[in-house]
């Protein structure tokens, strides 16, 4: 956790979403999400490593607690919880309890393949929430979590316990663990080329000679 914390964050917070799903491309790796974006305009980027939550339909066999309880308390801090709802928006299944439990363990925000709700809570106590969107409809008698610490699927991408999550305006990409170095190293590479496209088509030169000079179509290869 301290090496991820030390080495890898402050790395990861400096590149945007975009650059990162791009080195995935690039390396042949499935981590770019879709649909799933911050919750309110002015919501701060995260990174963190995934304790994942994966929730089933409510039915004969029953809950034995609040779902996401037991993720929270497992996530260490800066940890992030990422939820399965397979994309359900009629329901919610995080709300102002789960918040205000995960930012006294310092959990570093929610990522949810699904809806929340409480928005204004979250808001109020700075708690990050990526979702589809926002629902009232409370998760009891609706649905019900089947697992915690599980393999999960996430926008069309594979979560593991222990993948790092990266998320800003654009949205979400995952990062497998045993792939963050070369990762992070592809981002930053991409990230200067873009930077440096931009600063010469800012200083007027022609952006048709700037994309041959750089070749952008080519520059996965």
């Amino acid at each position: 956790m301290n090496e991820f914390m030390n080495k890898y964050k402050p790395r990861l917070e400096n590149l945007a979403t975009t650059n990162v799903a791009d080195a995935l491309d690039a390396l042949g790796l499935k981590g770019a999400t879709y649909g799933i974006r911050p919750v309110w305009p002015t919501m701060k980027n995260v990174v963190g490593r995934a304790v994942t939550v994966k929730i089933a339909a409510a039915g004969l066999t029953k809950s034995k607690h609040h779902l996401g309880i037991k993720a929270i308390d497992a996530a260490g801090n800066g940890d992030v919880i990422v939820i399965d709802n397979g994309g359900r928006l009629d329901v919610s299944c995080w709300g102002g309890i789960l918040a205000n439990g995960a930012a006294v363990k310092d959990v570093g925000g929610v990522f949810i393949d699904g809806a929340c709700r409480d928005v204004d809570e979250c808001v109020e106590i700075g708690f990050p929430v990526y979702a589809r969107g926002a629902v009232t409809a409370t998760a009891r008698g609706r649905i019900m979590e089947e697992a915690t610490n599980v393999m999960v699927q996430f926008g069309g991408a594979q979560v593991r316990p222990g993948d790092i999550v990266v998320g800003d305006k654009s949205g979400v990409v995952i990062i497998p663990q045993e792939k963050l170095d070369e990762v992070i190293v592809k981002a930053e590479e991409l990230e200067l080329k873009e930077k440096n496209m931009i600063a010469e088509i800012r200083s007027g030169k022609n952006i048709i000679e700037v994309d041959n000079k750089y070749s952008y179509e080519n520059m996965l290869k």
